[in-house]
């Protein structure tokens, strides 16, 4: 979503490493493209004039070497510029850590709000599985009595996600659905009650009665106003309005991973005063995350989103394969069939371009040109290791002019490409060695692992 605000910033930062020192023209000249970038990402405009001013003034404070902040003293001007910058974005944020806040109610209930088309039934449906991964357990319930097949919808999707559905046959009236509920889940222990509530094309009074009265029924910890990233700043005007009559306590962004500008997400909590809890991201029912905004800000300003990574590596890779693989590599017995096997986990934590766009220095992606990773080449490559024996697959150097001539066949490739495959394969197996005596440092395990990339994301 961010790439092309993120492609801007960053050429901002490069015209900044030019400098010597900060002086005012460098700071206004630097400014006047970051105010473009974000107005052309559609932040609302009255957000990006006191961003502006801000990054102004701390800008100006430490020329002079008055500003509080001491550690921008005798740093490049470049980096002075991007710690101010990530700061003040951080700022637009407010201090929400995203997610569900804190409740002592049993059960809780969660009202999803929001327009028709915004996706509050799947989002229904992926918050529900990530609060069972949090050890919670949540029922879901639809109140929307009007639109066709919608209560049809949460059931097929609470089936997929494993979740049961308060659905009691002949019951039509909104209110007497989400009282049904929440007598349910008190009933049979559920200490979540999901209501996905009617939308409407537009906001009307009908639609704001029947909330509201759903609302008073079931006193809801949680009030989520679900908002399509896609139209930006419309988003935003409904998400206050909803917020004006029935109160919002948090915003889910879904299709953040399609290609709008981002200025929904730059400017929610400003203007509707709501903090992001939640970002949806694909279309599974696993692409929800609570939302971190150090984390976007990061991926925003090309430091990469590391934590992220290996939280999605975590969930792709048991801890007891993260051992069998670090003992592999350890003892240089990495295989044509380890790498096969690692390519499918990389699958599992989703689309190649948004891990990569986790990496530091790797978010914008237009700079990789024809680089740009090719889900179909991933695909090539299992075929290929896929057509060769087991015997191949462990031991490589058996693989004559013959066996490339088979394997290019039977998995629909030339032997040019098995040749580079293998040629790229024994490289890595080389740094994968280099690497092996280094692979204890992390230590501890999954906690180590983590500490020890934080290090490196600190680091850098």
């Amino acid at each position: 979503m961010f790439e092309s605000l993120s492609g801007r910033l960053q050429d901002v930062f490069q015209s900044l490493r030019r400098e010597t020192r900060l002086t005012p023209e460098s700071i206004e000249a630097a400014l006047r493209e970051i105010r473009l970038a974000l107005l052309e990402a559609d932040v609302n405009f009255k957000v990006v004039k006191a961003f502006i001013d801000r990054v102004r003034d701390r800008a100006i404070d430490a020329i002079q070497e008055e500003s509080a902040d001491t550690t921008l003293r005798g740093l490049p001007p470049v980096q002075q510029v991007v710690r101010i910058v990530r700061d003040e974005m951080l700022a637009l944020f407010g201090n929400a850590e995203g997610g569900l806040q804190p409740s002592a109610k049993k059960p809780r209930v969660v009202l999803m709000l929001g327009l028709q088309g915004a996706g509050k039934t799947t989002t229904s449906g992926k918050l529900g599985k990530w609060l069972k991964k949090q050890g919670r357990y949540p029922l879901l319930v639809s109140t929307d009595v009007k639109r066709p097949a919608a209560i049809q919808q949460l059931n097929l999707v609470g089936e997929k996600a494993g979740l049961r559905v308060h659905d009691p046959a002949g019951v039509m009236d909104p209110v007497a659905r989400a009282k049904g509920a929440l007598a349910e889940a008190t009933n049979l222990g559920f200490d979540v009650v999901i209501v996905d509530t009617a939308g409407r094309l537009h906001i009307d009074d009908e639609l704001m009665t029947e909330l509201v009265a759903i609302r008073d029924v079931t006193d809801p910890s949680d009030r989520l106003f679900v908002a399509d990233a896609m139209t930006g700043q419309d988003a935003i005007k409904s998400a206050g309005e909803f917020n004006a009559r029935v109160g919002v306590t948090g915003v889910v962004l879904t299709k953040m991973d399609g290609d709008a500008r981002g200025g929904a997400a730059l400017s929610v909590v400003s203007v509707v005063g709501v903090p992001i809890a939640f970002a949806g991201s694909g279309e599974t029912l696993d692409d929800l995350e609570a939302f971190h905004p150090d984390r976007v800000v990061s991926r925003v300003l090309g430091m990469g989103d590391v934590l992220s990574l290996i939280e999605k590596a975590e969930a792709a890779i048991s801890a007891e394969d993260a051992e069998a693989l670090e003992e592999k590599i350890r003892a240089n017995d990495f295989t044509l069939e380890d790498f096969r096997d690692q390519l499918k986990t990389i699958r599992k934590m989703g689309p190649l371009e948004s891990i990569i766009g986790m990496l530091p220095g790797m978010g914008n992606l237009k700079a990789l040109a024809d680089n740009k990773p090719d889900e179909k080449q991933v695909s090539r490559i299992e075929a290929m290791i896929g057509s060769m024996t087991l015997e191949e697959r462990r031991k490589q150097h058996i693989i004559n002019g013959s066996r490339r001539k088979r394997i290019a066949r039977g998995s629909g490739t030339s032997v040019e490409e098995v040749n580079r495959l293998l040629k790229q394969f024994v490289q890595m197996q080389k740094m994968l060695k280099q690497l092996g005596g280094m692979t204890g440092l992390a230590g501890g395990g999954k906690k180590g692992r983590r500490q020890a990339m934080q290090m490196l994301r600190n680091r850098g």
